[in-house]
C-alpha cells in the first residue's frame, strides 16, 4: 500500500506539474481528519464528506492505473490494481472477519448472537385486537 502511495503521488506530481512534497500536502489536506467538539459531542470534521471520499480516492487510483497501462509498466499495474481491489472490497472484508469474530466469541459464553438484519427491509409486529 506504501508503495502504491509512492506510485499515486509520482503521477499526480507529473500531470500537475510539481513536486512530490506539494503533491503530498495537497492530498493530506484534502483527506485531513479532525476531532471537533460541537455542543457537547465529539466529531470528526474534514474537508470531504464521507460519501465522497472512497469514490475519489478509487477514482484517482483509476487515473493511475490507466497511466500506467499507457506507458506499459506491469509491474505499478498490479501494486495498482491490487489496491484498488482491496479499497473496493475491503468493507465486505471488515463485516465478513468481524461477524466470524463475534460468533467464535458468543459460542465460547455460551450466548446468542443477534440476527443479522437487512437494513433495507422494515421490520414490524402487528396484532389483532379483539372487540
Amino acid at each position: 500500500m506504501t508503495y502504491t502511495g509512492f506510485l499515486v503521488i509520482g503521477v499526480l506530481a507529473d500531470y500537475l506539474g510539481t513536486g512530490r512534497v506539494v503533491v503530498g500536502l495537497l492530498l493530506g489536506a484534502l483527506f485531513a481528519r479532525f476531532p471537533w467538539i460541537r455542543k457537547g459531542k465529539l466529531r470528526v470534521v474534514g474537508l470531504l464528506p464521507k460519501p465522497v471520499r472512497r469514490p475519489l480516492i478509487v477514482g484517482i487510483l483509476g487515473l493511475c492505473l490507466l497511466h500506467f497501462l499507457s506507458r506499459g509498466d506491469y509491474v505499478p499495474v498490479a501494486f495498482t490494481g491490487f489496491a484498488t481491489a482491496f479499497l473496493l472490497t475491503f468493507p465486505w472484508l471488515r463485516r465478513a472477519i468481524f461477524d466470524r469474530m463475534l460468533s467464535s466469541v458468543f459460542k465460547f459464553t455460551g450466548q446468542q448472537p443477534r440476527k443479522s438484519t437487512d437494513d433495507r427491509v422494515i421490520d414490524g409486529e402487528f396484532r389483532e385486537k379483539k372487540d
